[in-house]
């Protein structure tokens, strides 16, 4: 495992600075905001302090071990200075300059010299061409984008390993709006050194984590890769968002990173004998994490549906038995008894088939006996539920009652709605309920939720 970056002791950023549009100024100011317990050592020879804390010339003067140091200076630069953080046994250096495999030839010849310097010695590269890590557990954040900007996740259960920095940042920004938190993150950039391969395994290891997010434009070793990803999916589930799909899409990605995108066939073939989910864009990569992170595996294909808006629940049946559109799952058939016991709890309108369709006189405690019977019923492999708080006898109680159920039966649950339906969805994720805000990715998600379940019944997992 990569202990220097899950559980690092100290970071040096060398180019910290005063100058609030400088890179290593935010990297610093992100290191100090984030809460970082470690040590912390600004280095810039034209400074005595940055931010209250003493600026060293050079991390040689620097009498502690360093776990890692931020490189915050133009490529060339930075190429010089590893030289100095090898000497002074920096566990980990991040490089965050571009300007390396991404330009071309020269540009490859300068990154093939970090590779150089630091073979047959104990310092390892994240990068070049990165815009940092994050690790919540340990409230290390060196990412170059200041805080006022992006709102980054706090502690959950994901782990993300993306080789663009820009999308990795956006995507983070973007799940905090529920609350969503991540394990880790880590911008493997140009991948000098540690690449996908590497941190896949190091965060199969890791305790927070329960799934990982990858978003790839190529792979760094194929047949690494896909070692590795056999063996870590099975322990912990992986879903990849790989572009190159179309020509046009490899060739922008060969452009971006530097690196010749794989054949997409080879992808899907690689993805599928390992059993990983394939995500489509940052929002399937998310709900995928999500909800294998949260839910247990679907081991079997007869889902029960519960709502209180009929239409919700037509829909949902068209995309959930769809071979086209959705994931071709069978709605559940209840037996006598179990009809009987719903009917006593509903009004006489309600419908107590598969959709079950409490109307809007449903509320919590209908709910609760509903899914009393519905998750005990040897009928039902996986359960969709929808918590919509518009309906007058729904509230934030909902998330107790669903919480007890989901410890039984794979569940996934459906939060139509604006402001009370969001409330709902940040309480829920709170619990760790997988939960969505619309019909399609609350079928997607259970699908995900199918997927691995298959695929752990093919290797006779348990």
């Amino acid at each position: 495992m990569l202990e220097f970056l899950f559980n690092a002791k100290s970071v040096a950023v060398i180019g910290a600075s005063h100058d609030p549009t400088k890179i290593g100024h935010a990297v610093l100011e992100n290191v100090l905001g984030t809460g970082f317990r470690g040590k912390i050592y600004p280095i810039n020879p034209a400074n005595a302090e940055i931010m209250g804390l003493r600026c060293y010339s050079r991390i040689m003067d620097v009498e502690d071990s360093i776990d890692i140091a931020v490189i915050a200076l133009p490529a060339k630069r930075s190429v010089e200075i590893l030289d100095e953080c090898v000497a002074a046994g920096v566990k980990c250096a991040i490089i965050v300059a571009g300007g390396f495999s991404e330009l071309g030839d020269d540009g490859k010849a300068l990154q093939n010299r970090i590779s150089e310097k630091i073979k047959g010695t104990r310092t390892r590269i994240i990068g070049p061409n990165t815009v940092g890590v994050l690790f919540p557990y340990s409230n290390l954040n060196t990412a170059l984008t200041p805080k006022e900007r992006i709102y980054y996740p706090g502690r959950g259960e994901i782990a993300f390993i993306s080789q663009s920095g820009a999308l990795g940042l956006l995507t983070m920004d973007s799940i905090t709006e529920y609350g969503l938190g991540i394990s880790g993150f880590v911008n493997i950039g140009n991948r000098a050194d540690i690449d996908e391969s590497d941190l896949m395994q190091a965060f199969s290891e890791d305790s927070h984590t329960k799934s990982i997010m990858i978003y790839l434009e190529s792979i760094s070793d194929g047949s690494k890769f896909y070692e590795t990803l056999k063996r870590v999916n099975l322990k912990k589930p992986v879903v990849v968002l790989k572009t190159g799909k179309s020509e046009a899409s490899s060739k922008a990605a060969s452009f971006h990173t530097g690196a010749l995108a794989s054949d997409d066939r080879v992808m899907d073939g690689i993805l599928k004998q390992a059993g990983a989910l394939r995500a489509l864009d940052e929002v399937e990569l998310i709900d995928y994490g999500k909800v294998l992170a949260y839910g247990k595996p679907l081991r079997g294909k007869r889902i029960a549906i519960i709502t209180t808006a009929g239409g919700a629940g037509v829909v949902t049946t068209d995309l959930l038995t769809s071979n086209e559109y959705g994931p071709a799952l069978d709605l559940a058939q209840f037996n006598e008894i179990e009809i009987a016991e719903m009917k006593k709890a509903t009004l006489p309108f309600a419908s107590v088939a598969n959709p079950v369709d409490l109307t809007a006189d449903g509320g919590n405690e209908t709910y609760d006996i509903i899914l009393d019977v519905i998750s005990r019923s040897e009928n039902v492999d996986g359960i969709i539920a929808y918590a919509l708080p518009q309906t007058p006898k729904i509230d934030t109680g909902i998330v107790d009652i669903l919480g007890r159920y989901a410890k039984n039966k794979p569940m996934v649950i459906g939060v139509i709605g604006n402001r009370l339906a969001k409330d709902v969805l940040r309480a829920l994720e709170k619990e760790k309920i997988p939960a969505y805000p619309s019909i399609s990715r609350t079928v997607k998600a259970m699908k995900g939720l199918h997927n691995y379940g298959t695929f752990l019944d093919r290797r006779e997992i348990s």
